[in-house]
């Protein structure tokens, strides 16, 4: 089989040849391609469209025709028919702890969202960078590289997600000073202290908000015999729960499926039973902090100590969970100002000049 080489800018593609463009194209076949930096999450693909800004934020749902195999929605509408879908039909997540649990699935989705913010291009394929966690397998990493690359990529490149995080914070990464980053998404919780360009210490735990989710589950089944979703344990989440006692006490009517008598049933929970069943998932995100900050050369700890915890994700907009890390560390925390694209933000920073930006990436082979 063919193999094509890598393009740099001035280079158009096709499948007969690669011929160099001569420098005053140059600018003109950058208007050929849409490359793009996608952070590829557990529960949301964002998209950074090189030149545009961020583009595209979708939940990584695939709905199927299980006879067929045949795709009937991506996304968000796929969301929409989370734990409800007839016979025939299944809604399912092709990511898992923030790696690729389906690899076919993985691919179609990404086709779908790639199609969605470029236009078609004759001549230049896109170059994409792809986020991934810090403690990805090489495994894991070539799933990621065969996924991307069936969507017809030009070059693949992978970022650590700490790192693309911090930048998307505005923290100095290439600076000789520790910046402590805590990305808390949907299946994975990093955290990091990242310097010169690099990541230091690093700690990656598979506890997220997938895992309070499934704790929220798992509190009413036990508590109140009442056997609820996943898409209403979110909400419940969202809208009352906490980290932290904040003194105001909340309320939200539950609807579910009786455990004993199998009929529809509403209850009321209050915040403060909510942050019980939050408890055993926070407090593990809570130690896995205090291990990383442990292992912190004691230059860059004094860092941390002026500079404080940066926190980004949608995982560390739960109420108090700032409060409760300062608390237990005894150290400022900020949680970023707009904390679900920090890290699509950060890769789409590092996409706009990667030639000037390569320590921070890494060639998929």
């Amino acid at each position: 089989m063919r193999q094509s080489r890598p393009l740099d800018s001035g280079t158009v593609y096709n499948s007969l040849l690669t011929v160099p463009l001569p420098g005053f194209l140059r600018s003109i076949a950058e208007r050929f391609t849409n490359d793009v930096a996608i952070d590829l999450g557990t529960s949301s693909t964002l998209i950074y469209v090189k030149g545009k800004g961020m583009e595209l934020r979708e939940p990584s749902i695939v709905a199927i025709d299980e006879n067929t195999r045949e795709v009937v929605a991506v996304g968000t509408e796929a969301k929409r028919m989370l734990g409800r879908t007839p016979a025939g039909i299944s809604a399912v997540r092709p990511m898992k702890d923030g790696v690729i649990a389906d690899f076919g699935m993985v691919e179609t989705m990404l086709r779908t969202f790639i199609n969605m913010v470029q236009r078609r291009k004759l001549l230049v394929r896109p170059r994409i960078i792809v986020c991934v966690p810090s403690g990805i397998t090489e495994v894991e990493k070539r799933a990621v590289r065969d996924s991307v690359e069936a969507t017809g990529a030009r070059e693949i490149y992978l970022t650590s997600e700490p790192v693309a995080a911090a930048i998307g914070v505005g923290l100095p990464v290439d600076a000789p000073t520790g910046n402590m980053i805590i990305d808390i998404g949907g299946g994975t919780t990093e955290i990091a202290v990242v310097a010169l360009s690099g990541v230091v210490t690093a700690a990656s735990i598979r506890i997220a908000g997938d895992e309070m989710d499934e704790a929220v589950v798992n509190y009413v089944k036990k508590n109140y015999n009442l056997i609820v979703g996943e898409q209403t344990a979110e909400n419940v989440k969202i809208a009352i729960g906490s980290a932290y006692a904040t003194g105001k006490e909340e309320a939200m009517e539950v609807k579910g499926r009786d455990l004993v008598s199998g009929i529809p049933k509403t209850i009321k929970i209050t915040s403060t039973k909510l942050r019980e069943s939050l408890e055993e998932p926070v407090s593990l995100i809570v130690d896995a902090v205090r291990l990383a900050l442990e292992k912190t050369p004691p230059e860059l700890a004094a860092d941390i100590v002026d500079r404080g915890i940066h926190m980004c994700g949608g995982g560390s907009l739960l109420r108090g969970l700032d409060l409760l890390i300062k608390e237990e560390t005894s150290l400022p925390v900020f949680v970023a100002e707009n904390a679900l694209e920090s890290v699509v933000r950060g890769a789409g920073r590092i996409l706009e000049d990667i030639h000037l930006n390569e320590k921070l990436v890494t060639r998929a082979k």
